[in-house]
């Protein structure tokens, strides 16, 4: 196979299909997780370098552009896990003895309601 043809592909090859768009809006969204990941990372090292240093970074978060960043990532984030939990029994199928779950339960067993619990235990934590 070592002489087999390949089509070559443009680099909008993404473009062409819906459901390529929708796998490069999902992998685009992980860059901007892993861009909130290197600020909790400075928020924890300003919390290492004591009060003056959180005030800091508390008051910068304050601005407008932090806020529309917050956001920005937030929307990300959900779409994110929306679509990660909706693929997530086409990899991982449940089968009931040789039945197969349908992928709509199958979501909501594996991603939406363990999210949901989790969701909740964090609300009941941080709001008691």
């Amino acid at each position: 196979m070592k002489n087999r043809y390949m089509t070559p592909l443009g680099w909008y090859w993404f473009l062409q299909r819906p459901a390529f768009r929708a796998f490069m809006a999902r992998e685009a969204t992980s860059v901007a997780v892993a861009g909130y990941l290197v600020f909790v990372l400075i928020l924890l090292n300003a919390i290492g370098d004591g009060p003056v240093a959180y005030d800091r970074v508390v008051v910068n978060l304050k601005q407008p552009l932090a806020v529309f960043g917050h956001v920005l990532v937030f929307g990300a984030a959900l779409y994110h896990s929306i679509t990660w939990f909706n693929l997530t029994p086409k990899a991982m199928p449940i089968y009931i003895g040789e039945d197969r779950v349908a992928d709509f339960w199958a979501a909501i067993l594996m991603g939406y309601l363990p999210w949901l619990v989790v969701s909740a235990v964090v609300l009941w934590a941080v709001t008691r």
